[in-house]
């Protein structure tokens, strides 16, 4: 299923509303001016909602599909509809926001 390439500047949240940041980016190819996010990226979480509970928050994330189609130093673009896993929770994330031009599949 196509969908917009996720890129440094998207707006991505762990399930519990916690802000997730890429730690590495794909500096070769650019989209709306910003680096691409691959499925190598791995992401950082900062305050994950479960951070007030006994439940321990989520901390990192890491994306398990991407792309079929379109690849960015030989790893898949991460578009918006792609699933990804935080660790301890196991929850995904949630691309909420991201440039509208450039869709892949």
């Amino acid at each position: 299923m196509p969908g917009l390439v996720v890129h440094f500047g998207a707006t991505v949240n762990c399930m519990h509303g916690g802000l997730a940041q890429p730690l590495t980016l794909s500096p070769r190819v650019l989209v709306s001016g910003q680096m691409v996010v691959t499925m190598a990226t791995p992401y950082d979480v900062i305050s994950c909602g479960l951070a007030t509970t006994s439940t321990p928050p989520c901390v990192t994330a890491q994306w398990i599909t991407g792309a079929t189609r379109v690849l960015a130093s030989g790893s898949p673009v991460i578009i918006q509809t792609s699933q990804a896993l935080c660790a301890p929770t196991g929850q995904g994330l949630k691309v909420v926001t991201t440039q509208t031009r450039v869709t892949a599949t």
